[in-house]
């Protein structure tokens, strides 16, 4: 799937981050929230980040890796929590894929 095309400014908006999660749990009342406590570094600290992939993963899928997450999204609630950003995943064949990253990254590294 194309999108529209955006500027180089509207890229530039986006604060894209490497983080490692620390803990992953499953929501309780949510048949598909996990919820990440992620170290985004000294900077930025630690933040929740909810991700609705518990149908298609388990919290130790997750614990002790890094991922790339979009930290200036605006908060969202769901099921009663607020998330604060959210976390990259690949589409392959209608499945939401999960890619951690070299773990060697430092957290709270941006991308530009």
């Amino acid at each position: 799937m194309e999108k529209q095309n955006v500027t180089f400014a509207d890229f530039l908006k986006l604060d894209i981050r490497i983080g490692e999660i620390k803990k992953c749990e499953i929501v309780e009342n949510s048949n598909k929230l996990l919820r990440l406590q992620v170290d985004l570094g000294e900077e930025l600290g630690s933040v929740t980040i909810l991700t609705g992939l518990s149908k298609y993963y388990q919290p130790v899928d997750f614990e002790g890796k890094k991922f790339l997450f979009l930290i200036n999204l605006a908060p969202k609630k769901m099921a009663n929590e607020i998330s604060s950003g959210m976390l990259f995943v690949a589409n392959i064949n209608d499945k939401p894929t999960i890619f951690p990253i070299d773990n060697s990254l430092p957290n709270g590294s941006f991308l530009y």
